[in-house]
């Protein structure tokens, strides 16, 4: 607990030390963090760090509206192919040595010219280069206007656009650290970059020179500071919340969910005068996948992957190991709440089905005992021993093998692990986000294509629904698409997440939003 002390005293500056502290809003990683340079900003523990750091053209409100951010106004051609943005003319970099004696400089249109072209830039090897495939070039017109011209229509483009890979960066910057940039960031959003000690902490400090107001036209943020701290387990994590050591927890773990929450969903009356419960709905698939160019017979067989579908009950897993904290996946891969979405597709509770579906493979292969290795992380475990004990019913032998986070993360991208846990967060609200991951020409580690799912008949419709411009007829693409992926299989649907917050009771506006962003320009805390 010493070095949580250590954090405030070195940001207490020659103000009052009461006041710097009630505005140092505190919170942990535990899955840590990779990188600070948003070009690599590929799952929350990045996103989370680098959306106070970084801006891009547009930003995502908490209804996931599209809003204004460095430009502040766009224009659509006829044929929605064009995008004209035009920028604000009083947005600066955060001070660095390097801009010479202002110390900082404002940012114009080239800058985001440099910036995306570095998105795709093979010798960078951005894990966000894939946000730009529907783009056919972009140029800056002049130091005020950005334009970006597509390939085809793409409903859903100023969405993508929202996302932290496509954050403004200094080239003069990023060209003197190099790959250092992950640790030395400059940006230009509402909290400059302290220090980071990797492992240990991460500090911001409030920038003062932010654009962005309140609607009452006082400047945001009203945090002073960040610290960031990287415990490793959640439940250390939770212990330090309980003791009001962080501000913030985010989720629901199994370390602690019985201790703050009734079996109801509902705060224990113990928390009820120091925590604040914020619940809603989230854009995120949790599930377990098949790596398909996997040798093993297992992996390859249909038979075992359906009867891994059928034989677990979603429903008594939510409520038993969630206390019923999100929605059992009886759908499709997409979830609900998005267009494209069908109740229908899925897979519900029959064991029997399953059963008979790992007879029909012994009969068949006359391998007797089938076995398959599942990846997860101390964090899922509870779900795959669940798993696990309901596949043993069937005939069917689950290995549960636990590995930290960064293994599970290097051996999903790499091809390493047979099967494995993951979640889906929705990038950006449509529903091609989530079938993104089984196109064949994003195959990880350059895409999101974990299972490396291949199917003509698949990336056929996938293709054709960027040229849909009629919304039902796009949305029904969604649906015969995520239908097939169900059919065959690779990955196995658990639940739709809600996303659930817990603050202490002295933080404010902190907010929520389906896609689990986390915002703190608008956050205040009090003591």
């Amino acid at each position: 607990m010493k070095y949580y002390y250590l954090i405030l005293l070195l940001l207490v500056s020659c103000g009052s030390k009461n006041k710097e502290k009630g505005n140092v809003f505190r919170y942990n990683e535990h899955k840590n963090i990779g990188s600070l340079d948003p070009a690599f900003a590929k799952d929350n523990a990045d996103i989370w760090a680098t959306n106070q750091l970084f801006n891009g053209l547009v930003q995502m409100d908490d209804a996931l509206n599209v809003e204004p951010c460095i430009a502040k106004s766009w224009t659509v051609s006829k044929d929605a192919l064009t995008y004209s943005f035009l920028l604000r003319d009083d947005v600066y970099f955060h001070k660095h040595k390097l801009f010479g004696k202002d110390s900082t400089r404002k940012v114009i249109a080239s800058d985001f010219e440099y910036s995306l072209n570095r998105l795709t830039d093979k010798k960078v090897a951005s894990s966000g280069s894939w946000v730009l495939n529907k783009v056919a070039h972009f140029k800056a017109i002049n130091d005020s206007v950005f334009q970006m011209q597509l390939k085809q229509p793409f409903p859903a483009f100023l969405g993508l656009l929202t996302m932290k890979y496509c954050s403004v960066v200094p080239k003069e910057i990023v060209e003197h650290y190099g790959s250092d940039f992950r640790a030395n960031p400059i940006g230009t959003g509402p909290f400059v970059f302290k220090r980071w000690e990797e492992n240990i902490k991460l500090v911001y400090r409030k920038n003062t020179n932010y654009f962005e107001k309140d609607t009452n036209g006082n400047n945001l943020p009203y945090l002073e500071a960040i610290a960031i701290t990287f415990l490793p387990d959640k439940q250390s994590e939770f212990l330090q919340f309980a003791q009001g050591n962080i501000d913030f927890v985010s989720g629901l773990d199994a370390s602690y969910k019985d201790e703050i929450l009734t079996a109801t969903g509902n705060l224990r009356d113990m928390y009820i005068n120091a925590v604040n419960m914020i619940r809603g709905p989230y854009l995120n698939t949790e599930y377990l996948g098949f790596y398909m160019e996997s040798d093993a017979n297992e992996i390859q067989s249909k038979l075992l992957r359906q009867a891994v579908n059928y034989g677990f009950d979603r429903e008594k897993m939510m409520t038993y190991l969630r206390n019923g904290i999100g929605i059992p996946a009886n759908g499709g891969f997409i979830p609900k709440g998005l267009p494209g979405y069908n109740v229908t597709i899925g897979y519900n509770y029959q064991p029997e089905k399953a059963r008979d579906l790992v007879v029909q493979y012994i009969n068949k292969t006359g391998n007797k005992n089938p076995e398959i290795t599942l990846t997860t992380t101390s964090n899922y475990l509870s779900f795959c021993e669940y798993i696990q004990r309901e596949l043993k019913k069937t005939g069917l032998n689950i290995i549960v093998d636990v590995v930290p986070a960064s293994a599970l993360k290097e051996a999903k991208a790499n091809g390493k692990t047979d099967m494995f846990r993951a979640s889906w967060v929705a990038d950006y609200p449509d529903a091609e986000n989530y079938l993104s991951l089984f196109y064949s020409k994003n195959f990880a580690p350059n895409g999101p294509n974990y299972t490396h799912f291949k199917k003509e008949q698949f990336d056929i419709w996938y293709t054709e629904a960027f040229t849909e411009t009629n919304t039902i007829k796009r949305e029904n693409l969604y649906t015969k698409m995520d239908s097939l992926i169900m059919q065959e299989s690779p990955v196995i649907t658990m639940f739709y997440d809600e996303v659930i917050r817990f603050t202490r009771k002295n933080v404010y506006d902190l907010g929520i939003n389906p896609i689990n962003m986390l915002d703190l320009k608008r956050v205040k805390k009090i003591d």
